[in-house]
């Protein structure tokens, strides 16, 4: 079963590119990165894509206006990724089926890792799947701690970590695939609790499983596809992965 539904965080300034332009339309091999995440959503089946935007709405509505299948939710204040997709409730008020949960600044994502996603939702009746990948380079990057019994347990960010949870190669990459409404269920349910005063999209998951809910984390992704651009450096870096997987 495929989802009809993603949810594309496009809403930041993106400050430590050093550029008027809203951060998302940075182009990578010619194309902005925002529309390669588009891409990848759509070859795993999603007939509809919902941008949150924020900075330079107009902007962003004027160069992505032309997807038909693209429609657009507002941020005003940004408040954290939890608050980012809850700007899309009302659009889905009707939407019972998957929904997938992606940042615009990952153009490297592949459509056949977001479509083992969706199966791994759907395959296990889950609420949620977290997309994970295994990598050695885990600095700065979310954990993901499992019990003895392998099954997740939580998202751990690594200011939060402990040395022990520091060591996890297993990391989050950001991109989720939820049911349409325990993901708002979920988000009904976060509290700003952190030193940022922000509504986190990685609490949902464990809101979700401390319900009794099924919850999966998945390494059906690689590090590369993980690679979020906030410089131009990295930019840089992501433009010379593509153009090597071409």
């Amino acid at each position: 079963m495929t989802a009809s539904v993603a949810i594309v965080l496009a809403a930041g300034k993106g400050t430590r590119m050093k550029s008027d332009l809203p951060k998302v339309l940075h182009e990578v091999c010619g194309k902005s990165m925002v529309e390669h995440v588009f891409d990848a959503v759509r070859g795993a089946g999603v007939q509809r894509i919902v941008c949150v935007i924020g900075h330079e709405a107009g902007l962003m509505r004027e160069r992505l206006g032309g997807h038909e299948d693209v429609e657009f939710a507002l941020q005003a204040e940004q408040n954290g990724t939890g608050h980012a997709v809850q700007m899309a409730a009302d659009l889905l008020a009707g939407n019972d089926g998957p929904v997938l949960v992606l940042a615009g600044d990952t153009p490297l994502l592949r459509s056949e890792s977001l479509q083992a996603l969706l199966d791994e939702l759907t395959s296990n009746e889950a609420a949620a799947v977290v997309g994970t990948a295994i990598t050695e380079a885990n600095q700065g990057l979310g954990r993901i701690v499992r019990d003895a019994d392998g099954e997740f347990t939580q998202i751990v960010e690594e200011k939060d970590a402990t040395p022990d949870q520091k060591a996890i190669q297993e990391i989050n990459t950001g991109c989720y695939a939820f049911d349409c409404r325990s993901l708002f269920e979920a988000l009904a349910e976060v509290k700003p609790l952190n030193n940022q005063g922000e509504y986190y999209l990685t609490d949902c998951p464990a809101i979700l499983r401390g319900k009794g809910r099924t919850v999966l984390a998945a390494a059906k992704l690689d590090i590369h596809e993980a690679m979020g651009v906030n410089t131009k450096e990295q930019l840089a870096d992501v433009e010379q992965v593509l153009k090597q997987r071409r």
